[in-house]
């Protein structure tokens, strides 16, 4: 399956990127401290959003298959960048919060479908990911 995804250069180092299916927009800048402004999500902003929807969403399904409800979990990712060798990422630490507390078994499932989400099984193996599931006591 394909996705067409249109960038356009707007100036100023900001973008237009526009989702072909849906015709949803983001728009990006380069971060504050690469010459931006910081107006927006900077293009590594956007893999560090990509990786924590795509976790949740990937648990998601697997609580969809097995009847469980996992509405209000939440995520944080922090991005941190590396200078040298080239500006890269460096690191990502994705905290996942669950709503409710589950049944040993359903953690693990839950947490097996994060750490086999897409975006995930697409980064580069430098870049460092260290995920934390957080359930209420």
């Amino acid at each position: 399956m394909s996705v067409r995804v249109d960038i356009a250069y707007r100036g100023d180092l900001h973008t237009e990127v526009v989702h072909g299916p849906s015709s949803s927009v983001i728009l990006t800048d380069a971060p504050a401290d690469n010459h931006g402004k910081g107006e927006a999500f900077s293009p590594t902003d956007l893999v560090a959003a990509a990786l924590g929807s795509c976790m949740i969403t990937v648990m998601g399904i697997a609580a969809q298959q097995r009847g469980l409800n996992i509405d209000g979990t939440t995520a944080t990712v922090v991005k941190e960048m590396a200078a040298k060798p080239g500006r890269r990422i460096a690191r990502l630490d994705v905290t996942i919060s669950m709503p409710r507390a589950y049944s040993e078994r359903e953690r693990l499932l839950l947490e097996h479908a994060a750490h086999a989400c897409p975006v995930h099984d697409s980064l580069h193996p430098e870049v460092e990911v260290r995920v934390k599931f957080e359930y209420p006591a």
